[in-house]
């Protein structure tokens, strides 16, 4: 390990960890780093040997508060003392009191509760095809969705997903999908056009304000804003997901304000539970169709789930952790500039939005983002890759300033690894 990735003593898992067993019983569904985390604390994390690591994943965008947070401990701790989970055939108090505080803090007026991304975009694509069905007198509704969109690993959501690489294999897939490309108003336009005609089809637009998966591409303000317009003309839905860049990881409470618009569905995951399972799908009342039998979650909106997730809610409050996640954005922002300027030959662009960020690597390198990947994680930072040539970055809400210098020198380390492994200038820009 390099000296910038301190070795600490050894920490003893509940289980110890047994490659072997993991690999004989576990499906092989994820291609995974040869490191088994054992403890978090904050924005760092610790393997099974003893080696600490900046994390910079969070779960991917999920560790709001990082790891360990006392907030989320005491929560966890009393509900789990209290009551854990009941049917939702009763009502639940956690889960009204978390309801009015998304309710109270969007453009939205109801919520409905289940357990991840994917199911939250479920749900919506369920009521906005009851709602074509019922206000617009549509038989077979279309919902269009962006190439190299992502919005879950299910049936329909993959299929709605606009990247064949997700979908191979899985034929056939859902009907009812159109794509467009991404921040192109006039492909959108043409394929309402073509689409609609004289008879409506469309039902729903869903689409990320920032592509997370799709390789950190912030939407265009303008774009949203007459993508807003349209479904204002037309009487289309348009709805939000949020999963991976709300509750206060682009800078703001929720990407869409990043766009100046509202729309009328919008999803949440990840962040909202900051790691303990939890997704939301949010509508505006004009939109709220579902009835009871329509859509159901056994452990969607459980006690323990919506008091951490309050919790959390509360925290990003009384911490003031969304304007955290822009200034430590801007930082980190500015020194990932600064390394673009270090390694011309290497990378290509730096975007993003408060703590959800890309650096794009060059098209005529070798180098690819899992091969930085892993040499950041040899200098003890987790990274993570969006795409072939897309490093992002999206450390916990908490991070520091420090933590966040820290981060950008053991970056810098492995880029020059990598630069020299692949036969580019380390520094080629330095004067």
């Amino acid at each position: 390990m390099s000296q910038l990735s301190p070795v600490l003593p050894s920490v003893t898992p509940a289980t110890a960890f047994n490659p072997t067993q993991f690999d004989t019983y576990v499906m092989a569904t994820y291609g995974r780093f040869p490191i088994a985390l054992v403890r978090g604390e904050g924005c760092r994390v610790w393997d099974s040997e003893g080696r600490s690591y900046l994390d910079f994943v969070s779960g991917i965008a999920t560790c709001t508060l990082g790891h360990a947070h006392p907030a989320m401990v005491k929560a966890i701790t009393g509900q789990i003392q209290r009551l854990h989970h009941v049917s939702n055939l009763y009502y639940i108090p956690e889960q009204g009191a978390l309801a009015q505080w998304l309710v109270e803090h969007s453009c939205a007026d109801r919520a409905f509760f289940c357990n991840s991304g994917a199911e939250a975009n479920e749900g919506a694509i369920k009521l906005a095809r009851k709602y074509a069905h019922l206000h617009r007198g549509i038989e077979q509704p279309v919902i269009l969705t962006a190439h190299a969109s992502f919005h879950g690993r299910t049936l329909a959501t993959i299929t709605a997903t606009g990247q064949p690489k997700y979908q191979k294999h899985f034929a056939p897939l859902v009907p009812g999908f159109h794509y467009i490309p991404y921040n192109d108003i006039d492909a959108l336009r043409q394929a309402v056009a073509d689409l609609d005609g004289s008879t409506p089809h469309i039902a729903a637009i869903l689409l990320e304000p920032l592509q997370g998966e799709g390789g950190v591409r912030p939407g265009e303000r303008h774009y949203f804003q007459q993508v807003r317009q349209l479904c204002d003309d037309t009487g289309i839905l348009l709805i939000l997901d949020e999963v991976q860049v709300g509750m206060g990881r682009t800078g703001r409470l929720w990407g869409y304000e990043q766009l100046g618009i509202e729309p009328d569905l919008l999803t949440s995951a990840k962040g909202l539970g900051g790691g303990i399972p939890i997704g939301a799908m949010l509508c505006q009342r004009h939109c709220d169709v579902l009835q009871p039998g329509d859509h159901a979650s056994t452990f969607g909106g459980n006690p323990l789930a919506c008091g951490v997730a309050l919790q959390v809610c509360h925290t990003l409050e009384t911490d003031d952790l969304v304007a955290n996640a822009q200034y430590r954005g801007e930082q980190l922002r500015q020194g990932l500039s600064d390394l673009a300027w270090r390694f011309p030959h290497l990378i290509a662009d730096v975007r993003g939005w408060g703590l959800i960020n890309g650096l794009e690597l060059t098209a005529d390198t070798a180098v690819r983002a899992i091969d930085v990947v892993k040499a950041a994680m040899a200098a003890g930072l987790l990274v993570v890759p969006a795409g072939a040539k897309v490093v992002r970055l999206v450390p916990p809400l908490i991070v520091t300033a420090p933590a966040i210098e820290e981060a950008l020198a053991r970056l810098s380390q492995a880029l020059s690894q990598v630069a020299t492994a692949g036969g580019a200038s380390a520094e080629a820009g330095k004067g």
